[in-house]
């Protein structure tokens, strides 16, 4: 075994050929993630194995590769159990690293965008509605292994987990990272996947795109100025998404970028690690 790079906090270690601690690692599944609270892993076991996780059955792929995902507030353990061919088990206990989050405030906002009226919350249950029915996908594909990039290059003006406070009023934690960049600048796709949703104008999120990366992961892009991908198609990492903007809830042109596994809001800059310092190209 040997240490890598120091990341938000823990430390992750490499077990050829995936990353878990040792106390992690099973004879039947190993994984490469982050086994903390916002992170995501990858396992793998064998093919035809069954995998449960926190009690509920998780799709394996016929490659023996599978998701298991912790949220903002999970831990401090978890449970896992392996079924191979044949009917052997193997439960294990998961342990998850706790994270101190920020709190951040935002002012100016207008006031109907913190506290709609009637005709703005129909709209806003309509969208949530389009939202959860792309996370309840269960795809039978395995688009995440080909890697998380940054889907642009710009400021980290929002990270995952801290406590929003809007115009004053306390508000849900951030689920995802915002990133300031000029009007136009381009977004590309950080992980291949099927566009799941491609809407124009959210009440929230403005003109919004969802990848579905299969197994239940997905991610969203929010407030942008102009959508390149329409519903149903099949993006590979590296094609071009949409441009920044400042549609929806914003007071600035950037992209909120969000994870989710599921139900699971997890934190993006753990499958990418630190934003690279290159001055965005619009």
């Amino acid at each position: 075994m040997k240490m890598i790079r120091r990341a938000f906090g823990f430390w992750l270690i490499l077990l050829l050929p995936f990353w878990a601690s040792p106390a992690q690692a099973t004879d039947s599944v190993s994984f490469t993630g982050n086994f903390v609270q916002g992170g995501l892993a990858i396992g793998h076991t064998l093919p035809g194995a069954r995998v449960r996780f926190a009690g509920k059955q998780v799709r394996v792929s016929a490659e023996g590769l599978f998701l298991i995902g912790f949220g903002r507030d999970a831990g401090p353990t978890t449970s896992l159990e392996v079924v191979i061919p044949g009917g052997m088990a193997e439960s294990r206990i998961l342990t998850i690293g706790k994270r101190d989050y920020d709190i951040q405030r935002i002012e100016g906002l207008p006031q109907k965008k913190v506290t709609p009226d009637a005709v703005a919350l129909k709209r806003i249950n309509a969208d949530n509605a389009l939202i959860r029915l792309a996370r309840e996908e269960d795809r039978d594909r395995a688009d995440f292994s080909s890697g998380f990039d940054w889907p642009l290059r710009g400021r980290v003006s929002g990270v995952y987990g801290s406590q929003r406070i809007l115009n004053g009023k306390p508000r849900n934690p951030h689920n995802g990272v915002d990133i300031a960049a000029p009007e136009g600048t381009l977004i590309t796709v950080p992980a291949s996947g099927v566009v799941a949703m491609a809407h124009e104008d959210m009440f929230f999120t403005g003109k919004t795109v969802m990848l579905d990366h299969g197994h239940g992961l997905t991610s969203v892009y929010a407030h942008m100025s102009e959508i390149l991908v329409k519903q149903g198609q099949w993006v590979a990492k590296g094609a071009s998404l949409g441009r920044v903007g400042r549609s929806g809830r914003a007071t600035g042109a950037h992209l909120h970028w969000g994870v989710t596994w599921f139900k699971t809001h997890l934190d993006p800059m753990l499958l990418t690690g630190p934003m690279p310092r290159v001055t965005p190209k619009p």
